[in-house]
């Protein structure tokens, strides 16, 4: 029995990753940690978990560590970092669902999150927790960086392609879609009902703090850094991303179809679906680990489309999958 602690269990990853551990056949759920919301028991905070899990919520201190196997870190970027450091010294593994551990230059990590680094020593020991691409690295890390939503659902479909060299990398242009939980529980007044219904806006535009963590991971595991353009939106829904890339193909290869290549990358990998020439949907995802990857092309154009749920796949379900890996537990358990 893995014994797990949350720190950042009153956000909305917080309590995705609650209800996947409840159901998981081999997790005790140790301990919650929590800032404002310390003293207050779970289910005040989470009202979908009364009659399920009403444990109180308690301050985070590194002597609260003992007992605990694995650390999940819910929290917003630059609040993870002192808390990893605590569980490493602690020899307790760590999952962090934040920022703050998945690019390997302190100084790109400021221009990108705005802040300093406050535990560089850690960046070369963490591990960038892609299932599909970096299991083996995974199965023996001690710090997990899980991916950002955005990333996830432009790695996944990208990389083969990348790889195989399909595409041609002089110009890729990626356009995502995100909800409005992607960005996290905090007032702000931008994300207002009233600001965002009826509404589609483009944001951080050349600046989004996923920008360097795509291009690392996409010349990590695709072999070759493409000229992108990534356009991130915000859209009136809840939860889910819908991710649209547009490049030409590369005559050269060796492939007579891209169906070929997602074949040959994702036949056996769980949470990847691909569809072919069918157009995925936000609502076939949601509330489900699954990324949902279709195709158009038209002569050397090429359009792939992605949707996944931001708060599974791009957040919590891709941790526990990650859990999984650690600690030797088939992927979809607690996740299917």
């Amino acid at each position: 029995m893995i014994n797990v602690s949350i720190a950042g269990a009153a956000g909305y990853s917080g309590a995705e990753l609650i209800k996947l551990l409840l159901r998981h056949p081999g997790v005790k759920i140790d301990k919650l940690f929590g800032h404002s919301t310390a003293g207050k028991k779970i289910d005040e905070v989470h009202p979908s978990l009364k009659s399920i899990l009403a444990q109180e919520i308690v301050s985070f201190d590194s002597s609260s560590l003992e007992g605990t196997d694995l650390l999940f870190v819910a929290l917003p970027s630059g609040e993870a970092q002192s808390i990893v450091a605590d569980a490493v010294k602690n020899n307790v593994k760590v999952i962090d669902l934040g920022g703050d551990f998945r690019l390997n230059d302190v100084n790109i990590y400021k221009k990108y999150y705005k802040r300093e680094h406050s535990a560089p020593e850690l960046l070369g020991k963490a591990v960038y927790g892609l299932p599909e691409w970096n299991s083996n690295e995974i199965t023996n890390a001690k710090i997990i960086a899980n991916p950002g939503c955005y990333p996830t659902s432009i790695l996944l479909p990208l990389i083969p392609l990348l790889k195989e060299n399909f595409i041609n990398p002089d110009f890729v242009s990626i356009n995502s879609y995100s909800g409005t939980s992607g960005a996290g529980k905090s007032v702000n007044l931008s994300m207002i009902f009233s600001e965002v219904n009826e509404n589609v806006r483009a944001y951080k535009v050349g600046v989004h703090q996923h920008i360097p963590e795509i291009e690392l991971y996409l010349q990590k595991f695709g072999d070759k850094m493409p000229d992108f353009t990534f356009a991130p939106h915000l859209m009136p829904i809840t939860r889910g991303i819908y991710t649209t890339i547009h490049c030409k193909t590369n005559n050269s290869t060796g492939f007579a179809n891209v169906e070929e290549i997602y074949e040959k990358y994702y036949s056996d990998k769980p949470f990847v679906r691909f569809l072919g020439d069918e157009i995925p949907e936000i609502k076939n995802v949601v509330y489900t680990n699954f990324c949902d990857i279709g195709v158009a092309k038209t002569g050397d154009n090429l359009i792939i489309m992605s949707a996944i749920d931001n708060l599974i796949k791009g957040a919590a379900g891709q941790a526990v999958q990650n859990m999984n890996l650690i600690f030797d537990y088939d992927q979809t358990t607690g996740l299917l």
